[in-house]
């Protein structure tokens, strides 16, 4: 079999997520979507939301499918359910129905979205041993980064071709380029890369290298019988409800309390959108050097500093400053996540492990835009919304404290048994 060029892994890893990412620009359509259908706002936002809350559902319940598919067939198997997604948006939009819409765009497109999501995960991680951080982020960087295509591109072909052909094209064409994609994935074999993955493992637990947590080989199901599963779980669902929250409502919260004109405030949307991609990459690299479990407490201790300090801002410079340190963090908290699951659990089912920890993000989606709905309408301002999420990242700090903690420990426990077991294997050896 011909080698594999890892660059070209990583390339056919952004390919997938670079068409996926696309539903972050879903509010490029809201307004053409409400005129051709005579949808109020909310019921149109309801298809994102769906689609979000499929996301994280699909990768929870299939990740353990995916993890024995293989990253070329879960990622034909995206493909199908992306690509048939966006044509029956097409057909629900054409017959203006809303229920249709929901199916499609929302249920069948989310599962694709899903399923394409964590495909790529394990496989990188495998190719980049030695920057399982870096390679991560360089695939959900694709994801953040996509709106800033997918976005003109819709808007362009809705203006000179229409809503519907602008789904049908769109369907088509993410389907090819993810099907090519996946058909490139694979683990690497003996030979391919300069050194394995059990190979770095080893070397890093030699050397007491602190910046990861080397443990045993675990099963989903094994994951998920440790309290350092649901510790992480909460850790991801709270960083992506307070962070999803801002971005919902980044535009009029800019104009009610700094004055942006609505031209202003989409710019604003605009750069929010490359610190989000810029913010995956970065932090993820950075993980890679301190280590996931000093990310996490950093991400939390200048989240919190930063939502208290937008409560009380009404200076222009500062606020933009804050909404965009508060983004790289939440998009830094999506690429470094996988790397830190392999961490901890190894990397044995990691595509699976990750499917589940996506779950939260499936449940944020409906609760971060939720809260900030229901605390705006009965409080009549950002204030009280931006103190509760403060609170919720403090605690958040503190669970992360925890949990890094306990990873020292555990890994002391660790290495004290490999020596013990090295120690033991060493005479049977020299008597044979």
């Amino acid at each position: 079999m011909k080698k594999k060029n890892r660059w070209f892994i990583a390339l056919a890893a952004v390919g997938i997520h670079i068409c996926i990412g696309s539903v972050y620009a879903w509010s490029v359509l809201t307004k053409p979507v409400m005129a051709a259908m005579g949808m109020t706002l909310s019921e149109t936002t309801w298809a994102f939301s769906i689609a979000i809350l499929f996301l994280g559902m699909s990768a929870g319940l299939l990740g353990g499918v995916v993890e024995r598919m293989g990253p070329s067939k879960s990622g034909l198997l995206s493909a199908a359910f992306f690509g048939t997604g966006l044509l029956g948006t097409a057909l629900a939009i054409h017959v203006h129905s809303a229920l249709l819409l929901y199916i499609f765009y929302g249920m069948i497109g989310g599962i694709g979205l899903g399923t394409g999501y964590i495909t790529p995960v394990s496989t990188l991680v495998k190719w980049f041993p030695e920057h399982r951080g870096f390679a991560t982020g360089l695939a959900i960087m694709g994801f953040g980064f996509a709106a800033l295509v997918a976005g003109p591109l819709m808007r362009f072909l809705t203006d000179n071709y229409g809503l519907v052909p602008n789904f049908l094209i769109l369907g088509i064409a993410y389907a090819v380029i993810i099907s090519l994609s996946a058909s490139y994935l694979r683990p690497p074999k003996k030979g391919e890369i300069p050194v394995m993955l059990d190979d770095v493992l080893k070397r890093e637990a030699e050397k007491g290298n602190k910046r990861t947590v080397l443990g045993p080989q675990m099963t989903r199901k094994e994951a998920m019988h440790t309290w350092k599963w649901y510790a992480l779980w909460w850790i991801f669902f709270t960083n992506i409800t307070c962070g999803i929250g801002l971005l919902a409502v980044a535009s009029p919260m800019a104009q009610e309390v700094i004055g942006m004109t609505p031209v202003q405030a989409a710019s604003l949307v605009g750069i929010i959108g490359i610190v989000n991609g810029g913010g995956r990459i970065l932090w993820s690299t950075i993980s890679d050097w301190i280590g996931r479990g000093v990310v996490y407490m950093v991400f939390f201790a200048l989240e919190v500093w930063a939502f208290y300090h937008l409560s009380i801002t009404t200076e222009g410079l500062i606020f933009q400053a804050l909404v965009l340190l508060i983004i790289s963090c939440y998009g830094g908290g999506f690429s470094c996540m996988p790397a830190y699951l392999s961490d901890i659990f190894g990397v044995k089912q990691l595509s699976s492990i990750h499917g589940s920890i996506l779950t939260a993000w499936g449940m944020a989606g409906v609760a971060g835009p939720a809260i900030l709905a229901f605390m705006k309408e009965h409080t009549g301002g950002y204030t009280a919304t931006l103190h509760l999420f403060a609170a919720l990242l403090a605690l958040a700090f503190l669970i992360a404290a925890v949990l890094r903690w306990r990873n020292e420990v555990d890994k002391k426990k660790w290495a004290m048994e490999d020596e013990k077991k090295t120690a033991v294997m060493k005479p049977a050896e020299a008597k044979a």
